[in-house]
């Protein structure tokens, strides 16, 4: 049974197969609107999720399939102590296809263990996104017309952002990457993933401040504070405006540096950014539908 629970699930050669299907989707949109016609995706998402959850019910409708599922963890069994594997067991009985969410690390990989149908991890505690990671990925190669060569940097909650944990794991696998990380000492990125770095060879610097780390990059990532992830509301408070991007500190970059952002915004990027040509963090979401009907016609024929 073929999963998507991590981009390294899929190796370069393979999504670069997954980013042209998505190119094909969007340019030949009618060849796809039935391919799914009697199939259904269950959405399980016992995390709040707008984005998420709705890019990937959209990307099912798209083929004409259908979706079941529940929208948090509350309106679940989960709540009557159901475990994530007999949940499962059950939902393999009534969908083909199923995109969990879970604030617990490795919640996803439990689900794959038990399921009888293709799992993709929508999200799973601070770990991993890989499909998140994918079309940002995706953004970045329409945008930059390439995968390599580049420096991106990343600010914000590096220590809990399973958006960034993959996103750099994934580009680390393309020749010429190097990477910038922006982030007070409290949120760093963790060591699992400079170990990575470490392994692979690849450069990396860590800083604080964002007014010296734009002139250099060819992407800037941007990520919000996440309120959940803390356990207390003290730090909270004194972390969730340490980087606003402007257009101010924005008239450093480069002309052709790209800001993207997993959303959802809270003060990381000032409205005003909206305006300016680079930012992309739109455009992201636009090619999350794209590239989530990639990963289902992709899982779906691979099982």
């Amino acid at each position: 049974m073929r999963h998507l629970l991590t981009p390294q699930d899929f190796s370069v050669e393979e999504l670069e197969d997954l980013f042209v299907l998505a190119d094909d989707i969007e340019n030949n949109s009618a060849k796809y609107s039935h391919i799914c016609d009697g199939k259904k995706l269950a959405t399980l998402f016992y995390e709040p999720s707008t984005r998420t959850r709705l890019s990937h019910e959209t990307a099912m409708i798209n083929l004409g399939g259908s979706v079941i599922g529940f929208p948090s963890g509350n309106v679940s069994s989960a709540t009557k102590g159901e475990s994530v594997a007999d949940t499962i067991r059950v939902i393999s009985c009534f969908a083909d296809i199923a995109a969990i969410r879970h604030p617990k690390e490795g919640a996803a990989a439990v689900a794959a263990a038990y399921s009888s149908i293709p799992i993709i991890n929508a999200g799973d505690g601070g770990h991993q996104h890989p499909t998140q990671t994918l079309l940002d990925m995706q953004t970045i190669r329409r945008l930059k017309g390439r995968l390599s060569d580049m420096t991106i940097g990343i600010c914000g909650d590096l220590k809990f952002g399973r958006t960034v944990h993959s996103l750099v794991e994934a580009m680390s696998r393309y020749e010429g990457i190097s990477f910038v990380f922006i982030s007070p000492q409290e949120l760093r990125m963790p060591d699992y993933v400079t170990d990575i770095l470490h392994d692979r060879g690849i450069d990396y610097e860590e800083v604080t401040k964002l007014e010296d780390a734009i002139p250099k990059l060819d992407v800037l990532y941007m990520t919000r504070v996440q309120k959940e992830r803390f356990f207390n509301e003290e730090d909270y408070i004194r972390l969730k405006d340490f980087y606003i991007l402007d257009e101010k500190k924005l008239a450093a970059a480069k002309p052709d540096c790209y800001i993207l952002h997993p959303l959802p915004r809270v003060n990381e990027i000032a409205p005003e950014v909206d305006n300016d040509p680079r930012a992309a963090y739109f455009l992201q979401v636009k090619y999350g539908v794209l590239v989530r009907m990639a990963v289902i016609l992709t899982l779906l024929e691979r099982n």
